[in-house]
């Protein structure tokens, strides 16, 4: 997962999988999550996916949720997740808006 901390650029899926974690979501929810809001134009598989969950956990941006005993282990994004997700958006519009006026003129 190759997110870009220092200039604030999240890759799509790490963003998704955040934008996700506003609920808490399982993993399989998690994907379903993503491929219904890009239209299935972002497909995760398991690995990945959970391969990403670890580096998110690990940097504090989600964390697990509830009681995870069972099968399946639900997450959440943290106060630190969510900072880290609406930065990403700020970003995002600056870059539209920017891109709007150059491609607008």
């Amino acid at each position: 997962m190759k997110d870009n901390v220092k200039s604030g650029a999240l890759t799509e899926v790490t963003f998704f999988i955040l934008l996700s974690l506003y609920e808490p979501k399982h993993g399989y929810a998690i994907m379903q999550f993503i491929d219904e809001k890009t239209s299935g134009r972002l497909l995760l598989g398991a690995g990945s996916l959970y391969g990403a969950i670890n580096t998110l956990t690990e940097k504090g941006w989600i964390k697990p949720y509830g009681d995870s005993d069972g099968r399946k282990k639900e997450y959440v994004i943290t106060a630190e997740g969510r900072r880290i997700a609406e930065k990403e958006l700020r970003r995002l519009r600056e870059l539209t808006k920017t891109a709007e006026t150059i491609i607008e003129s």
